[in-house]
């Protein structure tokens, strides 16, 4: 019989392996890059995983790896990714031509011409959901591959990343993102939120920081803001230095119920489910009634939310049987998609 310490030993395992799992797959889920493994243990030592120093490992493996110049990739590679992506239409022509506008320059500096000051940090509107973050990623493997950036690599942050609490220490937190950022793209989420809490906030220090270090490293640092529509417009007028900096705008469209359709059949084929055909039509009818709040159901992220709502009633729903097949673990039913009960409460 096993003592007291034995058990706790394997009980502590499963928890940190059922929360490695979670965050691992969270993390997968708004596509981020996750490098490094679990630490070593002395030998005779039992392996059990800590969540806590792995992150932290994780953290500083990743940022190693962006201090590193990454092979350039195939320019038209990335204009194939681009046009694989479910709607974004009138992004992937904004996108083409940007593509174009930089090969030019480039040959035109080649070939001893002159060449206007090119300016590429952009402005991205639109709802929350609307692939702004993905295309931001791929917008600095773009300029990666162009030559225009060393590293290619994008860094993500909102207020709580830049801002500090305390007077003069804003500016230190700003650089130091800033300084992780250079050689790649940095993506400033919610942007507005620096600009609009009144003239004694901290996040005006944030905005000279940040507009200082686009004039010093204009040559190997791109910033892209993003957030709603209106709210960027009073961000971007909030300073003559952010309008003279931000002159390319890309606005983000709401996904339309058979983009998200095609989203949610895009998610369940990479992770080998399929749909019932009587579960198509209730499905649709459900992203119809989510799309007219559409902002508050997030798009394409709210279309991931109920595929794992999907997935997790089919569990339930299986977890009874005594034995169960291949297909029926791939088949995602009218059941699954509304639940019984949800159809109770709407009668």
């Amino acid at each position: 019989m096993e003592d007291r310490d034995s058990r706790r030993l394997k009980i502590i395992q499963l928890q940190n392996e059922i929360i490695r799992n979670m965050t691992e797959k969270n993390l997968k889920n708004v596509g981020e890059d996750i490098w490094g493994s679990p630490n070593t243990p002395p030998p005779g030592y039992p392996k059990v995983p800590d969540v806590f120093s792995d992150s932290m490992s994780e953290e500083k493996e990743a940022e190693e790896q962006n201090k590193k110049e990454k092979p350039k990739e195939n320019i038209e590679d990335l204009k194939k990714e681009l046009n694989e992506y479910i709607g974004l239409d009138t992004i992937k022509k904004e996108v083409d031509s940007l593509i174009n506008l930089v090969s030019i320059y480039k040959l035109r500096k080649e070939h001893s011409l002159p060449c206007e000051d090119l300016s590429l940090h952009m402005v991205f509107t639109g709802n929350p959901g609307t692939g702004k973050t993905m295309i931001a990623r791929l917008m600095s493997r773009i300029y990666h591959s162009l030559g225009i950036l060393s590293k290619g690599h994008l860094v993500e942050v909102d207020r709580s990343g830049l801002v500090a609490g305390y007077v003069g220490q804003t500016a230190i937190k700003t650089g130091e993102v800033i300084e992780k950022a250079l050689g790649g793209v940095l993506f400033i989420d919610e942007a507005y939120a620096l600009t609009n809490r009144g003239v004694q906030d901290y996040g005006s220090e944030a905005v000279e920081t940040l507009l200082k270090a686009m004039e010093d490293n204009r040559e190997d640092l791109i910033v892209i803001v993003a957030g709603y529509t209106d709210l960027m417009k009073d961000f971007i007028e909030s300073n003559p230095g952010l309008e003279s900096r931000f002159n390319r705008y890309m606005h983000f469209p709401d996904y339309t119920v058979d983009e998200m359709m095609g989203i949610f059949n895009l998610r369940m084929k990479k992770a080998g489910y399929e749909l019932d055909p009587e579960a198509v039509e209730p499905l649709r009818e459900l992203l119809e009634e989510k799309s007219e709040d559409i902002a508050s159901f997030g798009n394409a992220r709210g279309v991931r939310n109920l595929f794992e709502q999907a997935i997790s009633r089919q569990a339930n729903r299986l977890a009874g049987k005594q034995s169960i097949s291949r297909e029926e673990l791939m088949l995602l039913t009218k059941e699954d998609i509304i639940p019984e009960d949800t159809k109770a409460a709407d009668k």
